[in-house]
């Protein structure tokens, strides 16, 4: 039996990048890309008739940007893992591309064989982050936004919950880990987002990773 391979559907308005990382991507026998466009409203044209698994989104384009052209194809209900693909590592950036709904922010300048890898991460349902967009958005929680709530406010479930999306863990790997359900997984994500007033998989990793890191200031 031949494995379906996933599809990816590329939106950058930089032509030679696109072409660039479609033959890149092609490189893998697990991806096809489906389609390369260079703007957010071609982009969203391209997802709801072609329905890729993944859409890799430029943030710096003219007319509609990446942050625009995510929330628009969460909108129209495309279902997709949405992973940000540019330049900037600019907090203000990574923190409103986290908050419109991206499943991952990849900075343009990570190492080729660097990309696939997290694409199939991001596929298994993990948060996907380049290292410096980790150190980034750590230091805009700190920095920017008080802490919501405690991990107190959680039930001992759903702190391990939290612990393992904080290791990278998909739900499935989470359900397996814990023998529970996938089911009952995404229920307990659903509650931990709740109670600590976070948005989405991504922004409970980085809570996650700042409480460890004031543990370990007040120990030291």
């Amino acid at each position: 039996m031949v494995e379906t391979s996933h599809t990816v559907l590329i939106v950058d308005d930089h032509a030679l990048f696109r072409k660039g990382i479609a033959q890149l991507i092609e490189m893998e026998s697990d991806f096809r890309v489906v389609g390369e466009v260079g703007s957010g409203a071609a982009g969203v044209e391209m997802a709801e008739r072609l329905k890729p698994d993944v859409v890799l989104i430029d943030l710096n384009m003219p007319g509609m940007n990446g942050i625009d052209t995510l929330t628009m194809l969460r909108e129209r209900g495309v279902q997709a893992r949405f992973v940000m693909l540019t330049v900037s590592d600019n907090q203000r950036d990574v923190v409103a591309a986290l908050r419109a709904g991206a499943h991952g922010y990849l900075l343009k300048d990570m190492e080729p064989d660097e990309l696939c890898i997290a694409l199939k991460k991001a596929l298994t349902g993990a948060a996907v982050l380049s290292e410096a967009v980790t150190g980034s958005l750590i230091e805009a929680v700190a920095t920017g936004q008080p802490m919501p709530a405690t991990e107190a406010d959680l039930t001992a479930r759903e702190a391990e919950v939290l612990d393992f999306l904080a290791e990278g863990m998909c739900n499935k790997t989470i359900a397996r880990q814990l023998g529970i359900s996938v089911g009952t997984v995404k229920v307990h994500v659903k509650h931990v987002l709740y109670k600590l007033n976070l948005h989405s998989r991504l922004e409970a990793v980085v809570w996650r990773h700042q409480c460890e890191d004031a543990r370990q200031r007040s120990a030291s």
